[in-house]
């Protein structure tokens, strides 16, 4: 398992979301990543997923 980095910003900049959590590999942290974003209602709010070595799996901006 690895450790995946989940952050949302508002507009101002400030962090709405800023978690961690364990997954598998990207494939199914890029979907816990979208789960959690629209379980949230943070889906289309500035969003960035990050991989344990820096790769950006998600972003919207």
């Amino acid at each position: 398992m690895q450790t995946y980095y989940l952050t949302v910003y508002a507009q101002t900049g400030e962090a709405l979301l800023n978690e961690s959590f364990e997954a598998e590999n990207d494939e199914a942290a890029t979907n816990m990543g979208k789960e959690k974003l629209n379980e949230n209602g943070h889906a289309d709010i500035t969003h960035r997923l990050v991989s344990p070595d820096g790769r950006l799996l998600l972003f919207h901006r």
